[in-house]
This record gives C-alpha cells, sequence and structure tokens, in this order.
C-alpha cells in the first residue's frame, strides 16, 4: 500500500523484526521486486531499530489502549491513525516539528 499510494523514486531499506511474516518467501520476493533493501533486526534484540519501536510504543500509547470488538475496527482504527492521523498532522520532533507529509514535500528530501 505504501509503494502504491506514495510511489517512491529513491532507494529504500526496509527494517524489521525476523518475524515469521517478514521472513516469508513471499514478502521477501514483494521487497525484491520492488527493490527494497531487506534490514532485519538480530533475535530478541529490540534495540536494532529504535525508531520503528518508538513509532510501536506511540501506536499503544495513542491509539491501541484497548482491546478492539472485531478485527474489522482495529484495522479500521489502526488505518486511521496512521494515515490520517500520524503522518498528516500529527508534528514529529525529529522532523522538526513537520508531519512527516510536510518533511517529504520540502526540496530535497
Amino acid at each position: 500500500m505504501a509503494l502504491q499510494g506514495r510511489q517512491p523514486t529513491e532507494a529504500l531499506l526496509h527494517h524489521s523484526d525476523q518475524g515469521s511474516q517478514y521472513t516469508s518467501a513471499v514478502y521477501q520476493s514483494r521487497l525484491i521486486n520492488a527493490s527494497i533493501q531487506m534490514s532485519m533486526s538480530r533475535v530478541g534484540n529490540c534495540y536494532d531499530n529504535a525508531v520503528a519501536e518508538s513509532f510501536f510504543g506511540t501506536l499503544k500509547a495513542e491509539c491501541v489502549t484497548g482491546q478492539f470488538a472485531t478485527q474489522a475496527l482495529a484495522r479500521t482504527t489502526i488505518f486511521e491513525y496512521i494515515e490520517v492521523w500520524y503522518n498528516r498532522r500529527r508534528l514529529h520532533s525529529t522532523l522538526g516539528y513537520l508531519s512527516p507529509v510536510e518533511f517529504e514535500h520540502l526540496p530535497g528530501h
């Protein structure tokens, strides 16, 4: 979805943990076909990607504060949080207090 919606023109690095969804042949094949370089954490080491771990901590604190009644509600709620709030409106100190979308539209980014 990110590749289709954002259509990046530069090389990408995809960092993840070693979860089965990321190590599967189908997922790895999609990354290769999209010319995305894979980077994985060492087993059991959450400090390999502090930025991603920080994001998931923020997601849990601001969005996923309890159990969802249905899987559909969970998907909709998390999608809206990421696509509507986090990427477009939430200000990030590491981006000079801009949203990720605003930051990406700066010259040279």
